[in-house]
């Protein structure tokens, strides 16, 4: 059964564009042209892989809005931001949204069909590792990769889709070192630099300590990466 794609664009002659490459890539595709109308798609049939514009008509946030909903119906759902908005705010923005990527227009049509396939291929093996072993329990920690949650001296985490995985990467190798490279991988996205990873454990390490103030599993190799301390 072929993958379902979902294209949010109210440029209809680059919605039709897009809509004709993927076709002919042989994905299922269906376009929206505003945020109530792809509401609406998504609430009756959530596709396999959404490719969203920020800006929707008269609506300039509209494809963050339509994020936001979609990581409430689905935390895995691969999703593409394809804006003409190249700016560091809203790049960091769609990603902080747990975006799967943030591509800037023009781009041409043979590399988005790279990306989209590259994205389906990173689903499949989430998914497939997700069989192999969806609990973990380490010393306080206890992660369920099932319902991508995670808890800490029986306390439930609100984490990100991207925070789970640094979590994950981190806990599952305890005391080996996680480099910078391994862990940009580790977030499925484009264009992840070293302040990036940064600034995820910034922002997981003050989750962790508003339950135990006292936390310091994540520990910092200095220029290299992080490690889960064991």
């Amino acid at each position: 059964m072929p993958r379902t794609v979902a294209i949010v664009e109210d440029d209809l002659s680059y919605l039709e564009n897009l809509s004709e490459a993927l076709t002919q890539q042989g994905y299922f595709v269906r376009t929206y042209s505003d945020k109530n109308e792809a509401l609406e798609g998504f609430n009756r049939s959530l596709p396999d892989l959404a490719i969203l514009d920020i800006m929707l008509k008269d609506e300039s946030e509209g494809g963050f809005e339509l994020c936001k909903v979609l990581r409430q119906m689905s935390p895995n759902l691969p999703i593409i931001f394809l804006t003409a908005r190249d700016r560091d705010v809203d790049r960091i923005s769609g990603l902080r949204l747990d975006a799967w990527d943030y591509i800037t227009k023009p781009a041409s049509l043979q590399y988005l069909m790279v990306r989209v396939s590259s994205l389906f291929r990173i689903a499949s093996t989430t998914q497939e590792n997700a069989g192999d072993a969806t609990r973990l329990i380490l010393g306080n920690l206890e992660l369920d990769q099932n319902s991508m949650s995670v808890r800490w001296q029986g306390e439930p985490l609100h984490l990100t889709l991207t925070e789970f995985w640094l979590v994950e990467a981190l806990a599952r190798n305890p005391g080996h070192v996680k480099t910078y490279e391994v862990l940009i991988q580790t977030t499925r996205q484009h264009f992840v630099e070293r302040n990036t990873i940064n600034g995820y454990v910034r922002r997981i390490r003050k989750k962790f300590k508003e339950i135990d103030p006292s936390f310091s599993m994540i520990q910092t190799v200095f220029g290299v990466g992080y490690r889960w301390h064991h």
